[in-house]
C-alpha cells in the first residue's frame, strides 16, 4: 500500500515540499488544509501560483518584481533617481523599503559573485547597471547595499571598480549590520539606521 491515500494528494504534498524550508510533513498538513478549504480558495490559490509563471514582469531599469515594464518605485516621481541603491534580492529591496529611510531607487542584482556556487559577475546584472549609469550621466550616490560576508565584500569590490568613475559618490551601508549579516534577516531599525549613517566605500 501507498504511503498516500491518493496519487493527486501525493503529487501535491512532493510540490509543496520542493518549497525551501518545508519538509514532508509539512507539506502533508498544508495540503490537507487545503482540501478542507471551499473549491474557489483553492483555484484562487492555484491560479496566483500559475500568474507567477506567466504575469510577473521584471523592470527594465532595476530588475525589481513589477506588473508591468517598470516597477513603481522607478516610475514614482517622487524618488530620488539620483540615487541607486544597489542589492543582491527583489527581498532585499522589501526589507529596505520597511524601514521608511530611503527614497531612492534600487538595482537589484540577481544575486552575489560566489565561485563555490558557480556565480559569477557575468551571471548577474552588472552590465546593465553600468550601462544605466553611463546613460543616467553620473548619479549622485550609488549605495552598495550587500550583505556583510566575505562574497558580499567580494561583489562590492568588484562592484566598485567597475563603476567607480560612474557616480559622484560610491558608499556602503554603516556596520550597524554585523559581519556576515544578511539585510533579509536585519531589523528594520538596524537597517534603518545603516542606510542613513551609509559611509563611504572604501576598497
Amino acid at each position: 500500500m501507498n504511503e498516500y491515500p491518493s496519487k493527486v494528494l501525493q503529487d501535491a504534498v512532493e510540490s509543496i515540499s520542493s518549497l525551501p524550508g518545508v519538509g514532508a510533513r509539512s507539506a502533508l498538513r498544508l495540503a490537507l488544509h487545503l482540501l478542507r478549504q471551499p473549491t474557489d480558495n483553492i483555484h484562487h490559490f492555484a491560479s496566483s501560483i500559475d500568474a507567477l509563471a506567466t504575469d510577473v514582469h521584471y523592470c527594465r531599469e532595476c530588475n525589481m518584481i513589477a506588473d508591468s515594464e517598470r516597477c513603481g518605485i522607478c516610475s514614482d516621481s517622487r524618488r530620488d533617481h539620483s540615487v541607486i541603491c544597489v542589492v543582491e534580492s527583489v527581498r532585499d529591496v522589501m526589507s529596505i523599503e520597511a524601514t521608511g529611510q530611503y527614497k531612492g531607487v534600487y538595482h537589484v542584482l540577481g544575486g552575489i559573485i560566489s565561485p563555490i556556487n558557480g556565480v559569477g559577475p557575468g551571471d548577474l546584472a552588472i552590465d546593465s547597471l553600468v550601462g544605466r549609469l553611463a546613460e543616467s550621466g553620473a548619479p549622485t550616490e550609488v549605495i552598495l547595499a550587500l550583505s556583510g560576508d566575505v562574497e558580499g565584500e567580494t561583489t562590492s569590490f568588484y562592484l566598485y571598480r567597475k563603476i567607480a568613475g560612474l557616480a559622484s559618490r560610491v558608499s556602503t551601508l554603516a556596520r550597524g549590520l554585523g559581519f556576515g549579516d544578511d539585510l533579509e534577516y536585519a531589523d528594520s531599525l538596524t537597517l534603518g539606521r545603516s542606510i542613513v549613517n551609509r559611509q563611504e566605500f572604501k576598497p
